[in-house]
């Protein structure tokens, strides 16, 4: 089996739906499109009831060629920990390599969250309490979006309230491609300094964002580096962007947040602060 192949099973379960897992009561859109691509599509998970309440937009991961917004490690235990508190989440599918290269998947993300912003009121949600949240790749497109506020408008997206990115090290995608790095980088990248820098949210950032929360495993060196450099940079420009170590795998702090009670305990504290239940 090679890499990708087993990072696909990681990631997606074998591509399982999550379906009979949902909580009780929760009503499913599934397949709403946001452009004419068939991967240009999003499902939206509505908590029982018309509550007015935050919205979570998920971004998944698949080193920018794999992945799938219905993998139950990307939203299972998400949802059945957000769902009852009357959080309406919505999980992205966008278009992927070698259809799309990153900067293009990012203007998916930001036609999605345009879209959820259109249309949240018709489901008794509260646009203007979106909080973005990606895993790996899923974190990078949202890091990119966060940094370079443009980016996002040009293509429909209004500010969102806080961005919660979990264990990305393609944060500084120059220092990445500089240094040794795994195919996987070069298949999304190339060889190109100048689409490095283009693509890479610290070189992208050049205003105070939102709020960032900054996951990263404890066991991994080069997110940690990443997520520690990139929330440096964000200070120094007076914005708020909080690190947090997980001892916890790569795709443990997927899977697991909304089950682990302490982990979970700290993303919530992050949402409070932002005025979120």
């Amino acid at each position: 089996m090679g890499p990708l192949r087993a990072l696909l099973m990681l990631l997606s379960g074998h591509r399982r739906d999550a379906a009979s897992l949902l909580p009780a009561g929760v009503r499913v859109e599934r397949d709403l499109p946001y452009g004419a691509d068939p991967a240009q599509r999003l499902d939206v998970y509505l908590p029982p009831g018309r509550l007015a309440g935050p919205v979570i937009v998920l971004v998944h991961g698949g080193a920018w060629a794999l992945g799938d917004k219905a993998a139950p490690g990307v939203v299972v235990n998400k949802l059945a920990h957000w769902l009852p508190r009357g959080y309406t989440v919505v999980s992205v599918n966008y278009r992927l390599l070698p259809a799309a290269d990153p900067l293009e998947q990012a203007r998916d993300l930001a036609r999605a969250i345009a879209l959820v912003q259109q249309r949240a009121p018709s489901w008794g949600a509260d646009a203007t309490r979106l909080v973005l949240m990606g895993h790996s790749t899923g974190a990078h497109l949202a890091a990119l979006l966060a940094a370079d506020a443009e980016l996002a408008q040009l293509h429909g997206a209004a500010p969102w309230l806080g961005t919660v990115l979990l264990d990305s090290a393609a944060l500084d995608v120059v220092r990445t491609m500089s240094g040794p790095h795994r195919p996987l980088h070069d298949r999304a990248f190339g060889a190109d300094r100048a689409y490095w820098e283009q693509a890479s949210p610290l070189h992208r950032l050049r205003a105070r964002p939102a709020p960032l929360l900054l996951v990263h495993s404890s066991e991994r060196s080069d997110s940690a580096d990443q997520a520690s450099r990139f929330a440096a940079a964000v200070t120094a420009l007076h914005g708020r962007a909080d690190v947090v170590p997980v001892p916890l795998t790569h795709a443990e702090l997927n899977g697991q947040l909304g089950r682990d009670p302490e982990y979970t305990a700290r993303v919530n504290a992050f949402l409070r602060s932002l005025g979120l239940p």
